[in-house]
């Protein structure tokens, strides 16, 4: 039940009228510019993660712990984690911008559903 309850929380779909102002990142230099040092959360679904340039994922969401790995591949990010010990598999994604505080993921290399994070 929590996988399904995160898979929820990172994977709600954004607005289409936001869609419009996200710019497509698929620099890994850019993007690690951009999370060095911050938290991407999404309050609404109570999730913060830490993004590291040793290529790990820290954080919590709805009181369970998020751990995983990430790498960079043909211009996306890739990811595995665990979220209370529950595996979530591993996937690349799409990486958008909106400015420089406003991230958006899309599963499956941007044909999937979209989870947006603020930087903080």
């Amino acid at each position: 039940m929590k996988t399904f309850a995160l898979a929820t929380a990172l994977l709600i779909a954004t607005p289409a009228l936001a869609a419009a102002e996200f710019a497509p990142l698929s620099d890994e230099s850019r993007f690690l510019e951009l999370v060095e040092g911050r938290v991407l959360s999404n309050r609404l679904f109570g999730v913060e993660l830490s993004v590291q340039r040793n290529g790990t994922i820290q954080g919590d969401a709805a009181g369970w712990d998020i751990t995983g790995t990430w790498d960079w591949q043909d211009g996306y990010f890739c990811r595995e984690m665990q979220w209370g010990g529950d595996p979530i598999k591993y996937n690349c994604q799409l990486v958008e911008v909106r400015g420089s505080d406003e991230m958006r993921f899309t599963v499956d290399q941007g044909r999937g559903r979209s989870a947006s994070f603020r930087l903080r």
